[in-house]
């Protein structure tokens, strides 16, 4: 019985001479989820961006025509209306760079330093929360207000106006929501974690990992 007061402490022998192949693999295996999220956040910005810009260009075409060859005149004027906001918000898509192509790249270039992957990482999941923030809302806030005040105050249609104001505001949220966020994703996968043996307390972090061949468990400590 006086034997079983050392089980803990050979336990803990044995984690610390495992230890440096453990933490190779879960290295190994936490640069490969980060690698992958910013690869699928690479294609998904693009898809982003362009799908994003094809619907403002073929929003700004339309009213484009609509403004010059509609029969009814509020449906031109709201047209005239939609051009301004349709070629800003085209022009502002346009311009907007996503952070996970060049992340990725940065990544891919680098020397396979864990620290400097999860420092990146949690760069673009910054990022990613500012674009999600009230602040990333104040343009087309701004924007939306002023093109449903045209038709609400200088057109004398409130309700047209609420209509405008309303629309653009659901769109806008719908282009906010639908941003990569890969990397928060990959980030909060990792929870904390605590194993006591005995007297030993050994404090980390657990992630699951699953890919299309494999299942395993990250530990980082």
């Amino acid at each position: 019985m006086p034997r079983c007061r050392f089980l803990p402490f050979v336990c803990a022998a044995l984690m610390l001479l495992a230890s440096p192949l453990a933490l190779a693999q879960s290295s190994e295996r936490e640069y490969q989820a980060y690698e992958d999220a910013l690869a699928r956040g690479e294609r998904q910005a693009n898809l982003w961006r362009y799908g994003w810009a094809g619907v403002y260009a073929t929003s700004l075409a339309f009213n484009t025509y609509q403004a010059s060859e509609a029969d009814d005149r509020d449906d031109r004027y709201d047209a005239r209306v939609g051009v301004v906001k349709s070629a800003l918000a085209l022009a502002g898509t346009l311009m907007d760079r996503q952070p996970h192509p060049a992340a990725y790249r940065e990544l891919r270039e680098g020397d396979g330093d864990i620290e400097s992957a999860r420092r990146l990482l949690h760069e673009v999941a910054e990022e990613e929360r500012q674009r999600r923030s009230l602040e990333a809302r104040l343009g087309s806030l701004a924007i939306n207000a002023a093109s449903g005040l045209l038709i609400a105050v200088g057109d004398g249609r409130e309700r047209d106006g609420a209509i405008n104001f309303a629309t653009g505001m659901l769109i806008s949220e719908l282009q906010l929501q639908t941003q990569p966020r890969q990397a928060s994703v990959a980030i909060n996968r990792f929870k904390p974690a605590r194993v006591s043996l005995g007297d030993v307390h050994l404090e980390g972090e657990y992630a699951f990992l699953v890919s299309p061949n494999q299942v395993g468990v990250a530990l980082r400590y």
